[in-house]
């Protein structure tokens, strides 16, 4: 990681009193320890007004103060992270991923459930909760009454992100109603209740997602393995250490022959290699044997 920026190099329009090229670095270096977000120098603008209010609401006026605050409290830490990252998402984003898991994968699942077995999949780095419900939406199919008989078998999805904003928005599952427009309309009529302008998740779909706090870099209190695993869009604020090291954990998280979906822009480098197949555009398998 390159965060450092020459001493002399002004901040326009900011005090270095208040926020310098130092505290950029500092805070760059602490946000990678933490969280493996890499911060480069380009982005010194964006600390500032993410981490501003934070300072503010702290009292202690400059940003040296507060990231020795940082550096004594976790919790004043886990919000600084959480503020520093980008919660961009929307419902049925890259649509050929859940496409795939419909036609590919959900068969078998079904059959899985059925059989009295059970199913397991995570949304990792969820966000706000769009993907979650898209996940699920497509996993419980067109069919209510099918996907209400497959709520009450064993199937249940983890939902995790580290900021507790998106969390608790993926949790309160409340959305403006246009926003489901990506969609497909059979998933929408059967799992979404519009109400005006607002249109919220159909309390079937609900009960079967547990949203948690989780940094991908921690320990992960998870027991057993996941039919699948979504984490998109997350590994491209990382080095790619990080990211080897974060793909390989997903790789031994898995069911031998489980799916990992990942970002449009992201790719799967390093030792994961070995145990993951490209089965299609940014779906991998992990290997059987």
């Amino acid at each position: 990681m390159n965060a450092t920026l020459e001493m002399s190099d002004a901040i326009p329009g900011i005090s270095p009193d208040i926020y310098g090229p130092a505290d950029f670095a500092e805070v760059a270096k602490i946000v990678h320890e933490a969280a493996g977000i890499v911060l480069p120098s380009g982005k010194s603008m964006l600390v500032y007004s993410r981490l501003a209010p934070l300072v503010r609401a702290s009292g202690l006026v400059t940003f040296g103060k507060y990231i020795q605050h940082l550096r004594a409290d976790r919790g004043e830490l886990n919000r600084a992270v959480a503020a520093l990252t980008t919660n961009h998402t929307f419902f049925y984003r890259e649509a050929h991923h859940f496409e795939h898991l419909q036609a590919q994968l959900r068969p078998h699942l079904v059959r899985t459930l059925k059989d009295g077995g059970k199913v397991r999949v995570w949304s990792a780095g969820c966000s706000s909760g769009e993907e979650t419900w898209s996940i699920t939406m497509s996993l419980l199919g067109r069919d209510r009454h099918e996907g209400q008989q497959l709520a009450r078998s064993d199937l249940r999805i983890l939902a995790t992100d580290l900021a507790p904003h998106a969390v608790e928005a993926g949790k309160a599952a409340t959305y403006a109603a246009k926003d489901l427009k990506p969609v497909p309309e059979a998933l929408r009529s059967a799992w979404v209740v519009e109400r005006g302008d607002e249109a919220v998740i159909h309390d079937t779909a609900r009960s079967i997602v547990r949203f948690r706090l989780l940094n991908l870099l921690g320990d992960w209190p998870i027991r057993g393995r996941f039919d699948c695993i979504f984490c998109r869009n997350v590994m491209i604020y990382f080095d790619n250490p990080t990211k080897e090291r974060l793909v390989q954990r997903f790789c031994e998280a898995l069911q031998p022959g489980g799916y990992l979906y990942i970002g449009h822009s992201e790719r799967v480098t390093g030792p994961a290699m070995n145990m993951l197949n490209l089965v299609g555009p940014t779906i991998y398998q992990r290997s059987v044997a």
